[in-house]
């Protein structure tokens, strides 16, 4: 039904084909005979500058060797023992950005070895298996603390339990996964494969999960050093930034990350209420994936507004044609002024903008409206509550106020770029230097 106050945001504009098509796999994957040809066209690089562009440093080559060898399994194995969540990154890594980009095939002809497609399928051959790949150390009798459940998260609990080590994870959410499960536009990654994902990491042993705990509400920081041998925050940016624009408290004005998670956690997509007009502010694959799905359910006029240029946009090149492609509209230079309506929003008062030489950015006098009946904000998120005796830099968690014992991977370190493949790595290398503090080794 009609909200009295949003009569342009109803649910249901598609019917169910349409917005099961619309939310079916992004990719096919690869057939057996597909893999062989693709991976065929590798020149398995000495030097292999793929290897060299992937956060989690995959032997790209050997994999592609071993699944034209006939062993996708073996491949699996190799994927993982850098990057536990290979199967996820497979499906949502910007590999035009990465191992792609840097593809020799890339530079020479202008289109890359399918390193994606070629991961997803060996990882999903190597997950049909019954049997987890891996087993666990002898135990160590320590005992680590590990805050947030998604990507760097669990990719720590995994090696460390791998070591030998028990492991308690706490998350907020009702679900593990984090990003993968509530973060990433639905098409992406469909059919529950997130948390069929997370349910094979946990195979390894070790591993407790005590979801719906909250640091800071439930437990404190000093708690979990008393408690635990070692914590590993992982906390992921639980906040959003806002517009700074009169208006923006208007009913349908809304979080496009919010709006993402409950995409994702939708049984029903169809039900999930849309604008006819949508507008999405924002530049970065956020603002991409809320763009493309707002069309996917059925919004007929989808406008992405960036303040700066299609050069300075955070979502790759490959992103923005996909959501062009889809009937979604980008308009560089310009920035939110005011959000007219009465109630909810009815439309987006914009000024174009200029950069100058030295970066700042400068509102003009000119600008144009956009009609609007609902709008996402994209524009970052930001860390949010600071555990008790840590503090933030830059919007994210100054390491150097991390008391002994504490180790910090993910979105929320410094250096967290937002990205499945970056907080994996980030995970696993937290581990092994937790590992080392343990056991005496060196960090």
């Amino acid at each position: 039904m009609n909200s009295p106050q949003t009569p342009g945001v109803v649910p249901h504009r598609l019917d169910a084909d349409r917005i099961a098509g619309n939310f079916s796999d992004a990719q096919m994957p690869f057939d057996h005979h597909e893999a062989r040809v693709a991976a065929d066209r590798c020149y398995f690089c000495y030097d292999a500058p793929c290897i060299a562009a992937c956060p989690t440093e995959i032997d790209i080559p050997l994999f592609i060797r071993q699944i034209l060898s006939g062993q996708p399994e073996v491949a699996a194995r190799t994927i993982w023992d850098q990057n536990i969540f290979g199967g996820a990154c497979a499906r949502v890594c910007p590999t035009e950005q990465l191992c792609e980009g840097s593809c020799v095939r890339e530079a020479a002809e202008g289109k890359p070895v399918e390193i994606g497609r070629l991961q997803r399928f060996a990882t999903d051959a190597g997950m049909a298996r019954n049997a987890h790949p891996y087993t666990r150390a002898p135990s160590t009798g320590r005992r680590v603390a590990v805050v947030g459940a998604g990507p760097a998260g669990l990719a720590c609990a995994h090696r460390l339990a791998m070591r030998g080590h028990d492991v308690v994870v706490f998350d907020k959410r009702p679900k593990p996964g984090g990003l993968n499960e509530y973060g990433i536009a639905a098409y992406k990654v469909p059919h529950g494969f997130a948390q069929e994902e997370v349910d094979w990491l946990l195979r390894i042993g070790g591993i407790e999960l005590r979801m719906g705990v909250e640091l800071g509400r439930d437990m404190s920081l000093d708690q979990l050093r008393q408690d635990f041998d070692a914590v590993f925050l992982g906390t992921g940016l639980q906040g959003v930034n806002g517009l700074r624009a009169p208006g923006e408290d208007r009913g349908e004005v809304r979080d496009a990350v919010e709006f993402i998670a409950g995409l994702r956690q939708a049984g029903d997509k169809g039900a999930i209420p849309i604008g006819r007009s949508v507008v999405v502010i924002g530049g970065g694959m956020t603002a991409i994936d809320a763009a493309v799905q707002s069309r996917a359910l059925g919004a007929e006029n989808v406008t992405i507004v960036y303040r700066r240029g299609q050069e300075q946009m955070s979502a790759s090149g490959y992103e923005q044609a996909h959501a062009k492609n889809a009937g979604v509209r980008i308009v560089h230079e310009a920035a939110p002024v005011e959000i007219g309506g009465n109630g909810a929003v009815r439309e987006v008062q914009f000024a174009y903008t200029e950069t100058t030489p030295d970066g700042i950015l400068r509102i003009s006098e000119n600008g144009f409206r956009l009609e609007a009946d609902q709008v996402f904000k994209a524009i970052g998120q930001t860390l949010g509550d600071v555990p008790d005796g840590v503090s933030a830099i830059g919007g994210k968690i100054d390491p150097t106020s991390l008391p002994a014992g504490v180790w910090i991977g993910g979105d929320c370190a410094p250096n967290g770029q937002d990205l499945t493949v970056t907080a994996a790595a980030q995970g696993r290398d937290a581990a092994e230097a937790i590992h080392a503090a343990l056991t005496g080794g060196a960090i």
